[in-house]
């Protein structure tokens, strides 16, 4: 399965992937990559990298890491193929503008009829390419257009939508995603392909963090974060733990919200003054 990867952090800081060691990471040795993306958001756009080929030799990655680009949040995406040609329109992370922002999406898994959430309907938003997770992604962004029609929605609002589209996907198949909306992270845990084979909870694994993550682990994993000071809070989200940190994973069909770093909890009154839509 493809793997997947996110931060949200209250201050901007660098985050360069070593996307072959990252790959190899979290999936069986020797499985091709098919395609890599990153999205960095930085002040209200986005810069977006993506090959349809193995990132091992890539030039752009090198480019990447040696500008350091600052941001507050970033979505990568390694793919493995099973829907669609290997091509660049069907390597994720995917983009489209809403309500003046630009929206992110990645996915994981398999979502056999999705196709059919299409019949008899005139989609706003429509695929570039053969991918169910660039559809699912197009019908998100549907439900939650009303939602941006009249400026930032709340963000209980913006939630409100992903939980229930995403039980909808889960119905379908394994449907592990991440979605930005420039201003909050937004993260879906379901099953992926384990260890021994078996498809099942968890898909997805978080770790916030107000002191520094473990360093000497995350090359491991094939991630580098740039180095901060106090006060910085971030939250990375990954398809399998990074570090030997106690990264928590999300059960099967839980959606979170990430922002600035922090943890969104819609019961938690404190919580909601903290982190608010802006």
């Amino acid at each position: 399965m493809c793997e997947l990867f996110a931060m949200s952090s209250r201050l901007p800081t660098t985050v360069n992937l070593s996307l072959d060691v990252f790959a190899r990471h979290g999936s069986p040795p020797g499985r091709n990559v098919d395609g890599w993306g990153l999205v960095v958001y930085d002040d209200g756009d986005v810069r977006l990298f993506k090959e349809p080929t193995p990132a091992g030799n890539s030039e752009w990655l090198r480019f990447i890491e040696c500008s350091r680009l600052p941001s507050p949040l970033v979505l990568s995406h390694i793919r493995h193929a099973t829907h669609g040609a290997v091509a660049l329109r069907n390597t994720q992370p995917f983009i489209r503008e809403l309500g003046g922002r630009i929206h992110a999406f990645a996915h994981n898994g398999h979502l056999p009829g999705i196709e059919n959430e299409t019949k008899g309907r005139r989609l706003r938003f429509r695929p570039v390419g053969e991918t169910d997770s660039e559809l699912a992604f197009c019908l998100l962004l549907a439900r939650m257009a009303p939602l941006w029609a009249s400026g930032v929605p709340a963000l209980a609002a913006r939630l409100a939508v992903v939980r229930r589209f995403a039980a909808r996907l889960g119905e379908s198949g394994p449907a592990n995603f991440l979605y930005a909306d420039g201003d909050i992270l937004f993260a879906h845990g379901d099953r992926r392909v384990q260890a021994d084979g078996s498809i099942a909870p968890p898909g997805l694994f978080r770790l916030t963090r107000s002191c520094a993550v473990d360093r000497d682990a995350l090359p491991d994993a094939g991630v580098t974060i740039g180095a901060w000071s106090p006060p910085q809070t971030l939250t990375l989200v990954a398809s399998v733990p990074l570090t030997a940190d106690a990264w928590t994973p999300l059960a099967e069909g839980e959606v979170v919200a990430v922002a600035a770093g922090e943890m969104w909890c819609a019961d938690s009154g404190e919580t909601r003054r903290r982190v608010t839509a802006t």
